[in-house]
């Protein structure tokens, strides 16, 4: 099983398929990390040679991933709600924070219904 990133990459997908199990790397990235690093993409993980392993992990590591990415992220959203900018707000509220309606959808940042207009109790 490869591990790249401190992410175990599953055995039977396709390496480009797999590099994006990491987090902050998605489908371009991965493709262009396989080109730089001479790896073609229909290689499955399990087929892997240490060698190509090395140079994958060598080219992951030019990018900020899992830990350092998270960590950025999560930095950022602290800063926007300490200087209490709108999005910052909207962050404390976890309601969505780049302008999208909230009347009817939004259910995944709300959160469960509480109560159903209309229920007999």
């Amino acid at each position: 099983m490869a591990r790249i990133a401190g992410v175990d990459l599953p055995r039977d997908k396709r390496i480009v398929i797999g590099l994006t199990y990491i987090y902050g790397i998605g489908n371009s990235t991965a493709q262009k990390i396989l080109a730089d690093a001479g790896v073609s993409e229909d290689v499955r993980v399990r087929d892997l040679t240490a060698d190509q392993e090395d140079k994958i992990r060598a080219e992951v590591d030019h990018y900020k991933v899992e830990g350092d990415l998270r960590r950025e992220v999560s930095l950022n959203v602290k800063r926007l709600s300490e200087i209490g900018s709108y999005r910052g707000l909207r962050h404390r509220r976890h309601l969505p924070s780049r302008g999208q309606n909230t009347k009817n959808n939004a259910r995944t940042c709300k959160g469960p219904a509480t109560s159903i207009a209309g229920r007999k109790k």
